[in-house]
């Protein structure tokens, strides 16, 4: 392992399906940005996660490139961090096969994401969707990663790698590295706007219920005036106002107000004024993204230099991980 790397390193992928959403924004793509200061960063679009679910070729192949030019606008940086996508570094796939063997059936039968999959998809419940938390676990083990950013829905799925990591380096000594999970205190996750009780999904049939990071101004401040608020008109956060309460996360992370100074701003103020400010809080956040994403996903050799050489760079970190694996179990 490599001692003296001095910035902790920061594994995060994310998968290409149906474009981003303002929670994955907030919760994630956001942090992204600030984490290329204080840590050594690899993002990477997880291309060969998505095709548990059955894709047609060319939409697959445009929603990666796309997912790669939103994460760069977003503030991914190739001159301080790796951006690359997943298959092009065929290391994931077999250190995937080489944890498989050291992952215990039971472990991944009791997996929640594969138990709620299934049943959205009962006509395809392929083993792909089965073990691909050994694929996740493969995705972060192999660039000694320090920092795992995830949203608290990925918490089971970490918790495998860790023990699958220990499980390993207990039968072959000090192999891989045991990554922490990174969990930002704002924002982290933000919920439908038509239902507080779940969280926002780009896969919600209804439009209403999510913002989509290239929607328009004129459909964002349209949503959340449609947005589910609560019983009575102050703004509050309080059990019994989860409709104003997810609004109220939604305006806190954006400009940085805490809940008792959004409270007091809106103080008299009903439930309306306060939809408004935070629909035009979004499209604020929102503008200076999509007019970058818009560059940057018209300019095909850009991107493709940006992704050819961030593969190139993530693969000579991930296959010396993977020798030093090949290594212990005799395969070398």
């Amino acid at each position: 392992m490599d001692n003296n790397q001095k910035k902790p390193r920061v594994f995060s992928g994310i998968q290409p399906t149906g474009g981003f959403t303002l929670g994955n924004y907030i919760g994630a793509l956001r942090n992204w940005d600030k984490l290329q200061d204080e840590c050594d960063c690899i993002y990477c679009v997880v291309d060969l996660h998505s095709i548990t679910i059955r894709r047609e070729p060319a939409a697959l192949r445009r929603a990666v490139r796309e997912s790669a030019a939103m994460l760069l606008a977003c503030g991914v940086d190739p001159a301080r961090s790796i951006l690359f996508v997943q298959g092009d570094v065929s290391a994931h796939a077999e250190l995937s096969w080489l944890l498989s063997c050291y992952t215990q059936f039971g472990e991944l039968s009791r997996m929640t994401q594969f138990k709620d999959k299934s049943l959205k998809h009962p006509e395809n419940v392929n083993a792909g969707l089965f073990t691909y938390p050994v694929l996740m676990a493969a995705d972060i083990l192999l660039y000694d990663t320090d920092l795992v950013p995830i949203g608290s829905d990925q918490k089971q799925h970490l918790e495998l790698c860790r023990d699958v990591a220990g499980r390993f380096n207990g039968i072959y000594g000090d192999v891989f590295r045991i990554p922490e999970g990174y969990f930002p205190k704002v924002g982290g996750r933000v919920m439908s706007l038509q239902d507080p009780s779940s969280k926002m999904s780009k896969s919600d049939e209804n439009d209403n219920a999510k913002i989509m990071l290239t929607d328009a101004p004129d459909a964002i401040i349209r949503k959340f005036k449609r947005a589910i608020t609560d019983s009575g008109s102050e703004v509050r956060a309080a059990e019994d106002k989860p409709g104003i309460v997810n609004l109220m996360s939604i305006y806190s992370a954006l400009t940085g107000k805490t809940f008792p100074e959004i409270e007091r701003e809106f103080e008299g103020k009903g439930y309306g004024d306060f939809k408004l400010a935070v629909g035009e809080s979004v499209v604020d956040a929102l503008a200076p993204i999509q007019s970058e994403y818009n560059r940057i996903v018209n300019d095909k050799a850009y991107l493709n230099d940006v992704l050819s050489e961030g593969a190139q760079r993530a693969g000579a970190i991930a296959n010396r991980v993977l020798h030093r694996v090949r290594r212990k179990i005799g395969l070398e």
